[in-house]
């Protein structure tokens, strides 16, 4: 399956986002960092946008600042790379630990890496949507709270279609 494929069902079909633990890690991994990808360019814009807006009152700052561009943005975009790989991917692996709770709860067989791997096709949806409400100004509490509950929703939905014991 290609990745729009893939994106595509996982919006729109939990059953898929299970069938999808059987995909090869690389081709999860390319999914995810994917969306990783894209929140880091977004986060970088509005660095780029905010840093200017920012400190505009500040004279010295900027023309200092006007100076060292070519170090500051790749510097910012590196580091902004790696936080959002790791705020992205502790994500997953605390929600394929619920994962596995539920499964009990379900008494469905299934593996962390299993679980892992439908948790970061879960994770579709969440992520536009902490996209949509970063840029409609929602706050960052309620962003990860709304995301997080919509994760569990989709997971819950698909731990469903796991096989029984």
């Amino acid at each position: 399956m290609t990745l729009s494929q893939i994106f595509l069902a996982s919006i729109t079909n939990p059953k898929k986002i299970a069938a999808f633990r059987l995909l090869p890690i690389g081709k999860v991994i390319q999914y995810v960092f994917l969306f990783v990808t894209l929140l880091t360019i977004m986060s970088f814009f509005n660095f780029s946008i905010g840093f200017s807006q920012d400190f505009s009152g500040i004279q010295g700052l900027l023309e200092y600042m006007d100076d060292m561009e070519w170090i500051l943005y790749p510097f910012a975009f590196v580091i902004q790379f790696i936080m959002s790989t790791l705020l992205i991917f502790a994500r997953i692996s605390l929600m394929a630990f619920a994962g596995m709770l539920i499964l009990k709860i379900y008494r469905h067989r299934g593996d962390y890496r299993h679980v892992w791997r439908t948790t970061a096709f879960a994770y579709t949806v969440p992520t536009l949507l902490s996209i949509l409400f970063l840029y409609l100004g929602l706050s960052d509490g309620w962003i990860t709270l709304i995301t997080t509950v919509c994760c569990f929703v989709y997971l819950v939905l698909s731990l469903k279609y796991y096989p029984k014991r």
